[in-house]
């Protein structure tokens, strides 16, 4: 029988080290590894930019589909047998792959994205499995599906698999052995300091904020790439002050109608779409549009390769931008440590971000969301690979800011125990068969 051992512990605290240094030690063909940052395609494509995903008129006509890149994986891993095509299929069936295999890579969600990487790993069939947060990114009843069949594939194919997680309410109840690389103590019940709290809560107003009622108003939106449709017929109205949370399963959408809002995909000027009171399409810029929204999402945090020091990364929150193109001043730099600072990473503002650990990359990302004081949050997936000491920090965080005059949040989660308790209404995007 196979063994299933987890590396657990705080966000920083070594285990992405840990796990190098051991496939150094046992340099194999029979060792697979699938890390976080596989989510985010970093293997998988070299010219991302954020809102490719949209645009998929720029997509090369000989880029390879999911189904083909799946099927080299699959033939350059062994012999055809039966029993690896029994595997294949029960893959196949498992992550719904039927529904993306002719999508192309770049254009898959998250939660896509990181099945298709489980997928070509779990191909080889390996001796030793080791992936890191394997279940960030897929709804509830495909994480659950997932630790079933890696029950099974440690039992029957006495596979022995290590699981890197930073989030210990996942650690399967299968687990032989769990390994610590820092101490996981208890939480109180709020994090955030109540200086801390005085201080986002007493931030000055802006003089150009929009003084709004309806944030986003959205009618009969439909999005469709060929004979794929991915929206059909929503209606959202989201009024000032509100704070949703918006949910569905993987590719059912969710990020596309976020980047509808964000301004980030271009069929949103054939949408009926109202945005701070203002229809889309009416004079004002894509940047009139994004300097009143924060955002964070996957999308975002896999457009970012550059290793820039991580105050700058939270400084292009400022611009609007991927990436740093103009110098921020002395005033703006002190504005960015403060935000690194509340998030309680502060003395990594100099550190390159591709050093730090991802769930460090995603709390500078967030402080980069919230840089500019938004009218508009949105928030998708924005606690990916955090430990729950700084979930619960970040979570504090959100309810203290939204308590401010003209404060509305969107958040984007599979878990419903992310949710802060400010939440006050909620959308399910269903899946477009």
């Amino acid at each position: 029988m196979g063994k299933v051992t987890v590396i657990a512990g705080r966000n920083g605290s070594g285990k992405t080290l840990y796990i190098e240094q051991l496939r150094r030690k046992l340099a194999s063909d029979s060792v697979r590894y699938i890390a976080f940052t596989d989510s985010y395609g970093v293997n998988v494509d070299g010219q991302y930019y954020l809102q490719l995903r949209w645009n998929q008129h720029d997509i090369d006509n000989e880029t390879p589909t999911v189904g083909e890149l799946l099927q080299r994986a699959y033939l350059l891993a062994g012999e055809d047998t039966e029993e690896r095509r029994q595997m294949q299929q029960q893959l196949y069936s498992l992550f719904h792959m039927d529904e993306f295999l002719d999508k192309y890579i770049i254009t898959l969600s998250s939660g896509e994205l990181r099945k298709f990487q489980l997928t070509k790993t779990l191909f080889a069939n390996p001796r030793l499995l080791i992936m890191d947060n394997p279940f960030i990114g897929l709804d509830a009843e495909t994480r659950d599906q997932l630790k079933e069949l890696l029950q099974r594939l440690a039992e029957e194919r006495e596979m022995e698999i290590m699981l890197v997680i930073a989030k210990t309410d996942d650690i399967p109840t299968f687990a032989n052995e769990v390994k610590e690389t820092s101490p996981l103590e208890a939480i109180p019940a709020h994090v955030l300091s109540d200086e801390k709290r005085d201080a986002i809560l007493s931030l000055p107003y802006h003089d150009n904020d929009y003084d709004c009622q309806r944030v986003v108003d959205m009618k009969k939106v439909c999005i469709r790439y060929g004979q794929r449709t991915i929206l059909k017929d929503v209606d959202w109205t989201i009024m000032n002050g509100e704070r949703w949370a918006l949910s569905g399963q993987n590719g059912s959408g969710k990020s596309t109608l976020l980047s509808l809002i964000c301004a980030d995909n271009p069929q949103s000027y054939a949408c009926d779409i109202t945005l701070f009171d203002r229809p889309r399409g009416s004079g004002e810029s894509i940047w009139d549009i994004k300097k009143h929204i924060g955002y964070v999402s996957p999308e975002m945090h896999r457009s970012y390769k550059r290793n820039l020091p991580a105050i700058r990364i939270v400084a292009s929150g400022l611009m609007d931008s991927i990436g740093l193109y103009a110098v921020p001043n002395a005033q703006d730099y002190e504005k960015c440590r403060w935000w690194l600072d509340i998030f309680g990473i502060g003395e990594l503002a100099d550190r390159p971000f591709l050093q730090l650990s991802s769930g460090e990359q995603r709390l500078v990302l967030l402080a980069r969301a919230f840089v500019k004081d938004p009218q508009l949050l949105i928030l998708d997936e924005p606690l990916h690979g955090l430990d729950l000491w700084n979930r619960c920090l970040v979570k504090d965080i959100i309810e203290t800011f939204c308590q401010r005059r003209n404060k509305t949040m969107i958040m984007v989660t599979h878990y419903q125990t992310e949710l802060p308790n400010n939440i006050t209404h909620q959308k399910f995007l269903a899946r477009n068969l």
